[in-house]
């Protein structure tokens, strides 16, 4: 469990993050080994990357190499914050006499995280050629010709829907523990909850009881209910629209 939350975690902090991802690969391989002013400054600061790379290359680029990136976060983080909680949970962390070692828990968050970087660095590599294609008006560093997803491909939209599965279960499990706890609760006789009075103060008590990962309690399955909903959902209605652009021409 520990490795599905911290990855689904990462991942959606990627969908908003990524952009500035984008910037700072493009910036960080401007002027590659080249003195400073003798070559062309396409982007200036962070926020005139923002503007050049919307401007030029369209405000799509700024999520460019999301797949990857997703997938990154999800292995990477997956592992590295997975395998550090269940070296906590195994009681690796603490001494004999049941206290915290430091010690330990270097030596656990240092391997975690060297498992997580090793596994995810091809990953991180194909983001970021990705990252750094642009219009040769605006290209920085080698510019790879790598492409993802070939257009009007079925996995395109496979792969869209899958991002937005992870967003709604993110958005929404909070939301639906409350409701599956509000349809639960005993009633009176006048059929009134004897636990919450609504949907404010079941959210209210959860998080204040059981904590913000209360509100995530069975996220896990969420997943796996929802996201193939959304993806097979978002799949087929974008199939269908296909089929009858091609056949009603």
């Amino acid at each position: 469990m520990d490795f599905l939350m911290s990855g689904l975690a990462a991942c959606g902090a990627c969908l908003f993050t990524n952009p500035l991802e984008v910037v700072k690969t493009r910036m960080q391989l401007q002027g590659e080994l080249q003195a400073p002013g003798t070559y062309q400054r396409h982007y200036r600061n962070v926020f005139h990357a923002f503007i050049t790379i919307g401007r030029v290359d369209g405000l799509a680029a700024l999520q460019k190499g999301l797949a990857p990136a997703l997938l990154y976060q999800f292995l990477m983080n997956g592992i590295r914050l997975g395998t550090y909680g269940l070296a906590e949970a195994g009681g690796y962390l603490h001494t004999a006499e049941g206290t915290l070692s430091p010690p330990r828990s270097a030596a656990a968050g240092a391997l975690a995280g060297v498992m997580g970087a090793y596994l995810g660095s091809p990953i991180y590599m194909v983001k970021t050629h990705l990252q750094a294609q642009a219009a040769s008006e605006i290209a920085v560093g080698h510019q790879y010709k790598h492409q993802v997803l070939p257009p009007q491909s079925w996995k395109v939209a496979l792969a869209a829907a899958m991002v937005s599965g992870i967003a709604v279960v993110l958005a929404m499990t909070p939301f639906d523990v409350v409701s599956t706890r509000l349809y639960n609760q005993p009633t009176d006789s006048q059929g009134k909850g004897l636990m919450y009075r609504g949907m404010l103060d079941a959210l209210r008590q959860t998080a204040r009881t059981e904590g913000i990962f209360g509100m995530y309690k069975g996220i896990g399955a969420s997943y796996f209910r929802l996201g193939p909903h959304t993806i097979l959902s978002l799949f087929f209605w974008d199939q269908l629209r296909t089929l009858y652009h091609t056949y009603t021409k």
